[in-house]
Parts: C-alpha cells; structure tokens; sequence
C-alpha cells in the first residue's frame, strides 16, 4: 500500500440494508395480517386463507433476512433488535388473534407468550455478561410454532375431513408449546449459569475478594 495514501477507518455495515429492509416489512405485514384473521370474527374463508398466505410471506422474509445478513456480512446491531421484535410480533398476533376468534384456548396463547417475551427480557437482564445464542431447541420451537399457527390459520371447516386437519393443528400447536415450555426454562438455567461463570462476574468477585482481604484502614495506592 502506498504510505503516502490517507488511512480510511473500518466501518461495519449500514443499518440501511436489504436484510433490515425485510425485517422493517415484516413488521408492517403484522397489523396487515392481523385485520385479515379478525374480518367477520375470523369466520370469512378467503380473508383466512390471504392471512395465511401474509403470515407465510412474512415467516419466508424471517428465513430470508437471516440469510442475506450472514453471506454478505450485513449483520448490524439494529437488525440483532428489530429481527426478533419482528418474529414475536407476527406470534404474538396470530396466537391473540386465534384466541380471539375461539380457536386457540387462551392459556396456551398466555404460556408461549409469557415465555417468548419472557426469554426477550432474560437476554437483556444477562447481556452485559454474554449473548446468549438460540440454540437446536429454540430453533425446533419456532418451526413447530410456524407450521401450528399456519395449520390453524387455514380455513379448516371448509376442507375434505375438517377433524384431520384440527388434529394436525393441535398437535403441532401443543408439542410446540411443550417444546417453548423446555426451552424457557433451559434458557433460563442457561441465563443465572451466565450470570455467574462469565468474564464480568469473575472479576467483581475478584474485586470483592481482594477488597475483603485487604486489611481495614489501608488505601489503594
């Protein structure tokens, strides 16, 4: 390189990329869908079929983005918030909606949400210590959840064999529940074992242990 040249700083990448582009449209399909599962108490076939079709687009640009980010390096500290905002959000709405519309029993919509955002704000609470990373369980979680909600979001009374298709739903709703169930509760071990074992949390006991140990009376140099 010629020495003469002016050093130009490394910069990460812009926040203004097409993977938050697709995140950002995610999140402003979720009051779209919403509208479309709520028309007529969720009863109208074709506005719970074209849900359908906007949650499916919406979980498509999730595995998109996340793709996009991590081949062309766009991971940005904007995308790690809005992503997983994003993803509950669409949860959180499709889960409240069928709830709603008496599909859903309330309290398994109650269980995966207090757990969703549960484990959003466990994430925060350790993040000083360590990210914590999502693991296989997480990762089986969400594509329960997906195929659950999509399988009920479809207009199953007007399909050959309506029961088959309920129980297809239910199934895959409730072991999407026992699975979100496992894995709070294994992030949250995850969570106080960080919160001791990391970096940070052995050098303030270090620091406690030495200013146990110095006798009273003295100053640090």
């Amino acid at each position: 390189m010629d020495p003469a040249s002016p050093v130009v700083p490394t910069t990460g990448p812009s926040a203004w990329n097409i993977a938050n582009y697709l995140t950002v449209f995610r999140l402003l399909l979720v009051p779209v869908f919403a509208w479309l599962l709520l028309v007529d108490d969720g009863r109208n076939a074709a506005y719970r079929w074209t849900a359908f079709a906007v949650f499916a687009v919406a979980m498509l640009t999730d595995r998109i983005d996340g793709d996009l980010a991590r081949s062309r390096g766009l991971v940005t500290n904007v995308g790690k918030v809005l992503d997983p905002i994003a993803d509950k959000a669409l949860v959180t709405m499709a889960l409240v909606g069928l709830s709603a519309v008496g599909e859903v029993w309330w309290w398994v919509t109650i269980v995966v949400l207090v757990r969703e955002w549960g484990i959003t704000a466990v994430r925060f609470w350790v993040i000083r210590h360590g990210v914590m990373a999502a693991g296989r369980g997480g990762k089986v979680k969400t594509l329960l959840q997906t195929f659950g909600i999509g399988f009920f979001l479809w207009p199953r009374w007007t399909l050959p064999a309506p029961a088959f298709w309920d129980g297809l739903a239910w199934t895959l709703l409730g072991a999407a529940v026992v699975v979100t169930v496992v894995t709070g509760v294994d992030y949250l071990v995850q969570a106080l074992r960080l919160r001791q074992t990391s970096e940070r949390a052995l050098r303030k006991r270090a620091e406690r242990a030495a200013r146990a140990a110095r006798p009273s009376g003295t100053t640090e140099p």
